[in-house]
Formats: C-alpha cells, sequence, structure tokens
C-alpha cells in the first residue's frame, strides 16, 4: 500500500502562512529545494485543495516561474508528471494537466486511493491535511521549518488532533531550513 505523506514549509512557530497570507519567507534554498525534488520524485498522486492547487499550477501554466535554476525546471517536471486531485466545492475546471476535481473529501475514497497506488500520494494544503488527519489516512509528515517566527496566520497542523510520531529523518540546509520526517504511529 502507497504512503500518504503531508509535507509543508512552515515557520518556526508552526505557520504555513503569515497573517497577510503569504508565504514568500518558506522559499526553500538550493540546496533544500533540491532535496524537496528527490522526496516528490517518488510521488505518483498529489491531493490538492483548491488554493493550494492554485498556488501550485503555476509549475505547469507558466514557463517562466520554472526557469529560474536547473532545480526549479527539475521540479516542474517531476510536478508536472504526476497525477492531481483537487478538492473543490467552487473550482469550475483545472488548467493542468493529469488533473481532475472531486467536489468533496471523502475518506474511504482515499483509502482505496493507497491501496491502488504504484507510489507514495502527497496531500498539500493544511485544511486539506487536517481533515486526513483527523481521518487517520496520514503515514507521514515531512515538516521543512523555514529560519523565522511570523507570530500568527494559518497553522501547518490542526488543532484538536492528537498524534504519536516517531522521527525517522532530519537534515540542516545553508539558508537555515530545517527538514523532520515524522511516521505517524498507529
Amino acid at each position: 500500500m502507497a504512503r500518504l505523506v503531508y509535507s509543508f514549509l512552515a515557520s518556526l512557530d508552526g505557520y504555513v502562512e503569515d497573517t497577510g497570507g503569504g508565504f514568500g519567507w518558506a522559499a526553500p534554498g538550493e540546496d533544500a529545494h533540491a532535496f524537496v525534488n528527490e522526496l516528490e520524485a517518488g510521488v505518483g498522486t498529489h491531493l490538492y485543495g483548491r488554493r493550494m492547487y492554485e498556488t501550485m499550477a503555476v509549475w505547469e501554466t507558466d514557463p517562466a516561474f520554472a526557469e529560474g535554476s536547473a532545480v526549479t525546471r527539475d521540479y516542474a517536471a517531476i510536478w508536472q508528471a504526476a497525477e492531481k486531485v483537487v478538492y473543490s466545492t467552487t473550482l469550475a475546471e483545472v488548467a493542468t494537466s493529469k488533473t481532475r476535481i472531486e467536489r468533496r473529501f471523502d475518506p474511504e475514497q482515499v483509502r482505496a486511493l493507497k491501496a491502488a497506488a504504484g507510489s507514495d500520494l502527497s496531500i498539500g494544503g493544511a485544511e486539506l491535511a487536517g481533515q486526513a488527519l483527523a481521518a487517520g489516512l496520514l503515514d507521514e509528515c515531512h515538516a521543512f521549518l523555514a529560519p523565522v517566527v511570523v507570530g500568527g496566520g494559518k497553522r501547518a497542523l490542526p488543532d484538536g488532533v492528537r498524534l504519536d510520531l516517531e522521527l525517522t529523518d532530519e537534515r540542516r540546509f545553508a539558508d537555515g531550513m530545517a527538514y523532520l520526517r515524522y511516521a505517524i504511529r498507529n
């Protein structure tokens, strides 16, 4: 069975967006981004909420976005190769290939997707990941912590969910970002 992984970039105080909705402070440096590419290369399907999908779609819809370096070009190719499922009640159509819309998050459907998948799945977006956590669907959390405290905003992890975790990997990067990989104990 494939794993479902919640991978996120957050401030040290646990926010994926600051109070103004910004997250530019979380942009990884080249070495951290190359490591993200290694992790993402093993993902066959991304599950997104609407806002996260719209943020990520630029990796396919804006060719100039990926032209900054070899690392960003590689990431664009990795992202475009994966299947995408967008959970949204409002999105009328998708702007990227290999993408479909689901109108509601159904934990049983995700369990079936995990059971049938030949490669891992990732979930993006704090609200959608919170639903997956509450349903007991997540197998791992990959936290990239930026060297910044933003003081508020959108939390990476929801209130009201208790998880026992096992640290399975950690890395430090030149820009001060730290990676923590946790297995979720069931």
